[in-house]
């Protein structure tokens, strides 16, 4: 009997299933949405900062919904989950400490 040999190469080290080709905007939609829940985490350490935490928290759970929805593979899934939690806990702590227009509106 002959070998079967594959068409398709695999990859030397595979973190968290891939499928080998590239997602520009998954992988965006990653940074995006970490660099947003860090954002939010952070200032919603302060008070006064309860307008940046509150929106961009809010931003970032958008933005990684959206990454939810149109993810491929388990590697683009595991960081959108952590920056949609950094941005949901930046996101409630900035509505308790004066909500998305605190003061400016109402």
């Amino acid at each position: 009997m002959a070998q079967v040999t594959r068409s398709r190469p695999r990859p030397r080290v595979s973190l968290l299933a891939t499928d080998g080709r590239p997602h520009p905007l998954q992988a965006t939609l990653v940074a995006v949405t970490l660099v947003l829940g860090a954002l939010a985490f952070v200032t919603a350490m302060f008070h006064n900062l309860h307008l940046v935490s509150s929106w961009a928290g809010l931003v970032g759970i958008l933005t990684g919904a959206y990454g939810q929805y149109i993810s491929v593979t388990t590697r683009e899934r595991f960081p959108l989950i952590i920056g949609m939690g950094a941005s949901a806990i930046g996101f409630f702590l900035g509505m308790a400490h004066g909500g998305l227009f605190g003061g400016v509106v109402g």
